[in-house]
């Protein structure tokens, strides 16, 4: 399997660094094992987008978009599950 390229929107980097610095770790980490696997056991589809899914990482959600054709994963959002979904897309 090929290896996925991961690009952050620049709010989504904004919203990392706010993150409780004992949490972003384990949330990295996840985030960098999408390259390898974009479909990872913890992943769904977000309803009524196309290519959108959601990763849990204890209470923080990783929202990102998958290009197939050009193997990239871009990060949209990583939030709180209570903020994660709201005003999305």
């Amino acid at each position: 399997m090929a290896l996925y390229k991961i690009k952050w929107k620049l709010s989504a980097k904004k919203e990392f660094k706010k993150i409780d610095k004992s949490e972003i770790k384990k949330i990295f980490t996840s985030i960098e094992k999408l390259s390898n696997d974009p479909f990872p056991s913890s992943y769904k589809k977000i309803l009524g987008t196309e290519s959108i899914y959601r990763i849990k990482i204890g209470n923080y959600r990783v929202i990102y978009s998958i290009e197939k054709d050009a193997l990239i994963i871009e990060i949209i959002r990583v939030r709180h599950r209570k903020e994660a979904y709201r005003k999305f897309p």
